[in-house]
Order: C-alpha cells, then sequence, then structure tokens
C-alpha cells in the first residue's frame, strides 16, 4: 500500500527519521521496509531482504 504524504503532514516528521527511512530503501535491493507507527510517530523501522540462492545442482541428502 502506498500512501503520499500531503506537505503539512510531512513536515511533522523529523529530518533524521526521513533519512533512517531512505537509508532502509537504498540498502535492500529485493525485499520490503515496514515503518511501525504508534500514536502518529514512527517507532520502527523494520527490513526484511530477499536473498535468492541458485544451485547448479541439486543438493543431496546423505544416509
Amino acid at each position: 500500500m502506498i500512501h503520499s504524504a500531503t506537505p503539512q503532514s510531512s513536515q511533522l516528521i523529523p529530518q533524521d527519521i526521513k533519512q533512517e527511512i531512505l537509508r532502509a530503501i537504498a540498502r535492500i535491493q529485493f525485499g520490503s521496509v515496514e515503518i511501525i507507527i504508534h500514536d502518529g510517530q514512527v517507532m520502527q523501522i523494520e527490513c526484511r531482504e530477499k536473498i535468492r540462492v541458485r544451485h547448479a545442482d541439486p543438493i543431496q541428502k546423505t544416509k
């Protein structure tokens, strides 16, 4: 879900929080950034990165 901030509401977010959000987005190649908000304030920034592993040969179980 994407929401665009109005100029008034974007003024309420401190610059250091904005920078942290932008850094989190810049670090991830595949994945998601979730911003947790409580009582109208950013409380937590969660990053989930997807790492794709490719194997040339299938993994065989040993007996």
